[in-house]
């Protein structure tokens, strides 16, 4: 789990330079196990969501509020009650722990000040918001804990909290040199592994990184290593805490293409050949991190169906093709029997009856050649058999020549759709989608027939570096309406060679386009294609006039013999993204 004790380090230091000193405003609860709380401090207002979700515990600062239902659940009235005014103290961390305490002070009903605890534990399915008085005795929970459900700790009101100590493990803060290499060294398992387990709050991937600092294979055993080589582990690993306790903290995202791959609240340096991207906030980091994993989960989720009717038929398809292949080159034989017909014909006198072959000279190579024959037939007979056998190859082989190239159209037209799902980014986009699938045959139309779901998506629009506008289609439609209804004659047209992708048009206005207008318009067609993790792809470019489009071709299909070509990143980074 990346969300480890070191980023609750890291969030503790955010909230103890924002909230703390601060008044709560608001207390909201919009999910069962979530909270959002509204807190005033030095003329700001900051929103604090807190998760307790089994599948996703969060705490973090956000600028996003999430509204609470009309009937406020029974946990939230209570902390309406009690501290609904009240100041934020402190916000501490025991040890290295994946818990964050809250330290409140409110009035009372008498007016006497009064303190109490919120108390977050971030411990993926046992995560929990429990509220206490400055005792440690629980009054309520967001999630109740009875005696059934854990036999390590009851949380109930009236139960006293504590520190649920379910493994053997050192507070990384603390521990010594002696205990490091006592306690973590002569583990017989990977040093990665030998960390995570026996230090509270390390990750595996704080782990590995540990590992990777100090120039150690993290899946080598601890136990194996040189006395010198646990050493340098051990000062590795001690000044990755002294940042951690001097707050020296990097929040940062990894990207692995455009998608997140890992987020810390330190530098990460096993993964060099991928893009980072640092931030002024933890807050920041997790938001953007969830925000865009949940995006790319959901919008896969609800493609699913779609990549699996796509999935089915591109499969059924390139069998398809293989087959009509194979046969196609079951025909080369055709002109064997064609040359067998005739050299019957010619020397067909000499055979005798019974003859199970004849031996000729093939006068178009000069080469002889035995003749298999049917001693029951005739030469003319055999001659006849062999022209029948050349007119039936011949008439195959012509329809099979049709049937490739509508079937390597059919598959040229999947693959294409199957990268605007790459490509889609919310729902909108799989409506349009999913039109096409019906409209070619691949899905049947639900619900009233003829009737299509409104459309709503339209194509990306970039603006250059020298402020021209560039439109790039999400899918074969949008492709066809760029191409041949938006672009003018003198515009632009970008595509990947030889894959399928976007058409990427750029708007001239009768304007010479500067180089790097075309290295822009490039990058975007590299990268809106099916090469898009490759480090460089083919694009084709060419004036949208040269541009045809076959009769009868499916939608985006176009053909033109006029081009140039360039090798172009799929890097769009520094590209700017219009919001029409």
């Amino acid at each position: 789990m990346a969300f480890d004790g070191i980023t609750i380090a890291n969030i503790a230091q955010e909230l103890n330079q924002t909230i703390v000193g601060g008044k709560i405003n608001k207390i909201a609860q919009p999910e069962n196990d979530e909270l959002m709380i509204t807190i005033k401090n030095n003329r700001t207002v900051y929103r604090l969501l807190l998760s307790a979700s089994a599948s996703l515990p969060l705490i973090y600062l956000t600028d996003n509020n999430k509204p609470g239902p009309m009937t406020a659940p029974n946990f939230c009235m209570l902390l309406r009650k009690h501290i609904g005014s009240a100041r934020i103290l402190s916000v501490t961390q025991p040890g290295l722990e994946r818990i964050l305490i809250f330290e409140l002070e409110h009035l009372n009903e008498l007016g006497d000040i009064c303190r109490k605890k919120l108390i977050v534990e971030i411990m993926g399915k046992h995560s929990n918001l429990i509220f206490c008085q400055e005792d440690n005795t629980i009054l309520d929970s967001i999630k109740h804990i009875s005696a059934n459900m854990s036999s390590v700790r009851e949380v109930l009101p009236g139960r006293t909290w504590f520190i649920p100590h379910t493994q053997d493990k050192k507070d990384p803060l603390t521990i010594t040199e002696e205990e490091f290499f006592d306690f973590v060294c002569t583990k017989p398992m990977a040093a990665a592994k030998a960390i995570y387990t026996s230090l509270t709050g390390f990750s595996p991937l704080m782990a590995e990184e540990v590992c990777c600092r100090a120039g150690i294979d993290g899946g080598f055993a601890v136990n194996a290593l040189e006395k010198n080589a646990k050493l340098h582990l051990f000062r590795t690993f001690s000044y990755l805490i002294e940042d951690i306790k001097n707050g020296a903290f990097t929040p940062n995202i990894v990207y692995q293409g455009d998608e997140p791959k890992e987020f810390s609240a330190l530098k990460l340096t096993q993964y060099q050949d991928l893009r980072e991207e640092t931030y002024d906030s933890i807050s920041g980091v997790l938001e953007t991190y969830y925000a865009m994993k949940n995006r790319i989960t959901r919008i896969r989720q609800k493609s699913s169906d779609l990549r699996r009717v796509v999935n089915t038929a591109l499969e059924r398809n390139v069998k398809k093709y293989d087959l009509q292949q194979k046969q196609l080159k079951d025909t080369d034989k055709r002109e064997k029997y064609r040359i067998y017909g005739e050299l019957l014909n010619t020397y067909g006198y000499s055979c005798q009856p019974g003859d199970t072959s004849l031996k000729a000279v093939n006068y178009y190579n000069g080469e002889e050649i035995t003749i298999p024959l049917d001693g029951t037939l005739s030469a003319g007979e055999n001659a006849k058999k062999y022209f029948d056998r050349y007119g039936k190859l011949k008439r195959t082989r012509e329809a099979l020549e049709e049937l490739l190239v509508e079937t390597k159209e059919e598959i040229d037209h999947l693959e294409s759709i199957s990268t605007a799902l790459d490509i889609a980014l919310d729902e909108a986009d799989l409506v349009q989608l999913k039109e096409e699938l019906i409209e070619y045959g691949y899905i049947r139309r639900k619900g009233p027939t003829g009737k299509k779901q409104k459309i709503t998506s339209h194509p990306f629009h970039y603006r250059s570096s020298e402020g021209f506008d560039i439109y790039v289609g999400k899918n074969n439609f949008q492709n066809e309406e760029l191409s041949f209804k938006f672009a003018s004659g003198n515009d632009w047209w970008f595509h990947a060679k030889g894959q399928p992708g976007s058409h990427v048009i750029v708007k001239t206005n009768g304007k010479e386009l500067p180089d790097s207008v075309y290295e822009e318009a490039a990058a975007l067609a590299a990268y809106y294609s099916k090469g898009r993790q490759a480090p460089k792809v083919e694009i084709d470019y060419t004036l949208k006039k040269n541009l045809r489009k076959p009769n009868g071709s499916k939608p985006g299909f176009v053909v033109y013999y006029t081009n140039y070509s360039m090798m172009a990143e799929p890097n769009i980074r520094n590209l700017q993204e219009v919001q029409d």
